[in-house]
């Protein structure tokens, strides 16, 4: 008998899959911007965390509550940190020399990934913690303190049942869109291993909920594999908390199994070449060697150009 070395996650493939024609929305931790930029760069119609990567339901519901108002975001949501202008919303990323030019980039974001959520048919979203931090000033909550006094914010937990309210709005409002929930594999380990796996127990309960409550809502287990099926330290980066690459693509793998199409295999594999071939720095860039190797990559682009992604 074969000897078994891994606790395996039993994961159900969705009956509805993701295909190269539709439009795709990432929003979450960290690890929605890894799943997601692989889809981008595989040439799949994704927006990744047109705010930046939120780590909390709540701050995500408000990214998403934002994109379906498309309200422009104005002078008075900004702060100054230093000499920078950012905004509670967003990402440090995200920040600017001052508030025109923050106002002018942030709002056309704002813009192009409304019009881009509104046309989705996939909404994935990583949630990360069930901690929040609300400014005590306006009670607001921020998807970022970007590093200002502590003593500016009040720390609390969301409840089970308060994160499936805050995403069940948004879900609800939007029964012509799929949502895939997962809760990232990424620990934060402030409160350490206990507070952590309470926080996690979190995220589980409410997104347990929110696919029992809506038919359109699939939950991907990418906690569970990441802590079961790779149950090693060889599988983590050397802060000890984020997955390695190694972890990132047995994920990405199981991930393509759960929700992608196997229509889109033969093309996902002839942009990865096109990606690989392009990263390629010739020596002798006037040789023809080099000159036929460019004609390939005409060829390839125009081949994938004729699927009509």
């Amino acid at each position: 008998m074969k000897k078994v070395w891994q606790t395996m996650v039993q994961t159900e493939p969705l009956k509805e899959r993701i295909l190269y024609k539709h439009k795709i929305l990432f929003a979450g931790s960290c690890f929605a911007s890894e799943i997601g930029g692989r889809m981008k760069d595989l040439r799949f119609k994704a927006s990744v965390n047109p705010f930046g990567v939120l780590f909390n339901p709540a701050s995500i519901a408000l990214s998403l509550e934002r994109l379906d108002s498309s309200v422009p975001f104005s002078s008075s949501e900004l702060i100054i940190s230093g000499d920078i202008v950012k905004s509670f919303m967003h990402g440090s990323e995200f920040a600017a020399k001052n508030a025109e030019e923050f106002l002018s980039i942030n709002n056309k974001i704002l813009e192009n990934s409304a019009e881009h959520f509104k046309e989705a048919k996939w909404v994935v979203l990583t949630l990360g913690t069930s901690w929040i931090y609300r400014e005590k000033r306006s009670g607001m909550i921020v998807s970022n303190c970007h590093k200002l006094p502590a003593d500016m914010f009040l720390r609390e937990a969301l409840s089970p049942e308060a994160i499936e309210e805050i995403l069940g709005q948004i879900i609800e409002r939007h029964h012509d869109k799929n949502w895939i929930l997962t809760v990232s594999p990424i620990r934060h380990m402030k409160d350490g291993a206990t507070g952590n796996q309470l926080s996690k127990a979190r995220l589980l309960l409410a997104s347990n909920a929110l696919s029992e409550r809506f038919s359109n809502v699939f939950y991907f287990p990418a906690y569970e594999i990441f802590m079961d099926e790779l149950r090693d330290y060889r599988f983590y980066a050397s802060d000890m908390v984020h997955p390695s690459t190694d972890a990132i693509e047995y994920i990405w793998e199981r991930f393509c199994d759960f929700a992608i199409d196997a229509s889109c295999e033969p093309v996902m594999s002839q942009v990865a070449a096109l990606n690989k071939m392009k990263q390629h720095r010739p020596l002798f860039p006037e040789s023809k060697d080099y000159s036929q190797f460019l004609k390939k990559i005409e060829e390839l682009e125009a081949k994938i150009a004729s699927k009509r992604l």
